[in-house]
């Protein structure tokens, strides 16, 4: 099955989510759990989770990616600031299981100067403290660009977070292609041997998702800016070639890209056209 969508407003609530994700032919999708630049979440309604479960399962839709806030920074320097955050994500972790089994994804974070491995030691400290034994949440830590003092900008640093994390089975990752090709990773001429060092590197069981974005900068920019699908320095076929790879089959496809409801329309419909699964 080939799983694609992209991210959904979740002001109106899950049913709604469902609903407009249908209205764009994907069979996923991608939310933020609250305010994407802030930290207020909105209330969740059993009834509205419920009605939602039920069309996901009439539509088979895939895992769901949902995404934390941009402002949430567990290895920043300031103490009030790693408390915000460690309280908003195992608040987060919490209303996830109002769906579960799906995967709550987050940026690494920025170490603000103290350095990357005292903001990799920070990190796994929080995820000690808020994953829990009976969670059917999967957490997914996402590589980054490597954008000034960001943490995850290679896959070593990823697996250095993993190692410190004692309920590995909660932990994957999301690979977001436009920060791997801004990080230096040649997805365009050199795939097969980018899906092989993070296989040598982090394994590829725990490659869980991936965020499916052009770039408009080039490679190993450490720019993190995305482009519309084959608009950008990956293009087109680099992106046929991903979502046709057989070590990503299965994965949930999440656009990213700078458009409108119809733009990733549009977009979700060429890549169906693109994946050999949908076009036999």
């Amino acid at each position: 099955m080939f799983y694609i969508g992209s991210h959904i407003s979740s002001s109106k609530g899950y049913e709604a989510m469902g609903k407009q994700a249908l209205k764009l032919g994907a069979n996923t999708f991608a939310f933020f759990t609250r305010n994407p630049r802030g930290g207020k979440a909105k209330e969740i309604i059993k009834e509205d989770v419920d009605r939602f479960l039920q069309l996901a399962k009439e539509h088979s839709f895939g895992k769901l990616v949902a995404h934390a806030p941009y402002t949430m920074n567990i290895c920043a320097a300031k103490e009030d600031i790693r408390k915000f955050a460690r309280e908003m994500f195992a608040d987060d972790l919490a209303r996830m299981e109002y769906t579960p089994g799906n995967y709550y994804n987050f940026h690494p974070g920025s170490h603000v100067g103290q350095g990357s491995s005292q903001g990799i030691a920070i990190i796994g400290e929080v995820l000690n403290g808020v994953l829990k034994e009976d969670m059917t949440t999967t957490v997914l830590l996402e590589t980054m660009a490597g954008k000034g003092t960001e943490v995850g900008r290679n896959f070593e640093e990823l697996r250095a977070i993993l190692d410190l994390v004692d309920l590995k089975e909660k932990m994957g990752v999301c690979l977001d292609t436009c920060h791997i090709w801004d990080g230096g990773y040649d997805v365009v001429n050199n795939l097969d041997g980018v899906l092989k060092e993070f296989d040598d590197v982090i394994g590829l069981s725990k490659l869980k998702a991936v965020h499916l974005n052009d770039s408009m900068n080039p490679l190993g920019s450490h720019k993190d800016r995305h482009e519309k699908i084959g608009e950008g320095n990956i293009g087109l076929k680099a992106m046929g070639q991903i979502i046709n790879h057989p070590k990503l089959q299965g994965l949930p496809f999440i656009l990213e890209t700078p458009n409108d409801d119809a733009g990733w329309a549009k977009e979700i419909a060429m890549l169906r056209e693109m994946h050999k699964e949908d076009k036999a």
